[in-house]
């Protein structure tokens, strides 16, 4: 039988009721875009780079308006946050962040960061954006401070340079040359975008009948 003060001692040195003094973090990725429409190079992109980096989750987040000087017009957001729900319902893996869409305006990304820092300060982001796009980010609005909050992750892509002043993390994901201004130009032709698109979102499209006029 133990003695009291070998019971007492171990009681001090390991308590039942230990507290978690250091508690994990959660890993979450971000995926941005109008998604005009949500397409399979989109979920692609997600899924892979995503579990390439062993991430918690990847959130697709839509944009309200984004805060590129040539604008370009979306259809209405209620449509792509549906498409986007209809084109992720069957990976738990993925979810949707709509604090864009709520906020309405432009969407710069420092702005929704710091937001979504604030409401979970327990979460570390990762910030995906493709290949193409990183030789743009000493444009984007406040990058010396956004750097610091959150790990830009850059998809490699044939063509583009991987030098960058910043701190990126490339990772290889199969390229698939898919976009929402070709899909969209399928549609209004009367051409097949299947297996391009998700079939659910294909049969929303439909029955909507968007994108029967180029956007």
């Amino acid at each position: 039988m133990k003695s009291q003060a070998k019971a007492f001692v171990e009681s001090q040195v390991f308590p039942q009721e230990m507290p978690q003094i250091f508690e994990k973090r959660k890993q979450v990725g971000i995926l941005g875009g109008t998604f005009n429409p949500i397409h399979l190079a989109h979920l692609v992109m997600a899924e892979q780079a995503g579990k390439n980096l062993g991430l918690d989750e990847v959130y697709l987040m839509p944009s309200y308006q984004p805060p590129h000087v040539d604008e370009k017009p979306t259809i209405a957001a209620s449509h792509r946050l549906n498409m986007l729900e209809l084109a992720i319902a069957d990976n738990p893996f993925l979810k949707i962040e709509t604090i864009e869409l709520s906020r309405k305006g432009k969407s710069y990304t420092y702005d929704t960061m710091k937001a979504l820092i604030q409401n979970n300060p327990d979460t570390d982001y990762y910030f995906i954006i493709g290949g193409d796009m990183v030789e743009y980010l000493p444009k984007w609005y406040k990058i010396d401070e956004l750097v610091t909050m959150v790990h830009f992750v850059g998809i490699r892509r044939t063509g583009y340079q991987i030098e960058t002043p910043y701190p990126v993390i490339w990772v290889d994901v199969p390229t698939i040359d898919i976009s929402s201004t070709k899909i969209r130009q399928k549609i209004q032709q009367g051409c097949s975008v299947r297996y391009l698109v998700p079939d659910k979102v294909i049969e929303y499209i439909q029955k909507e009948g968007l994108y029967q006029n180029e956007l």
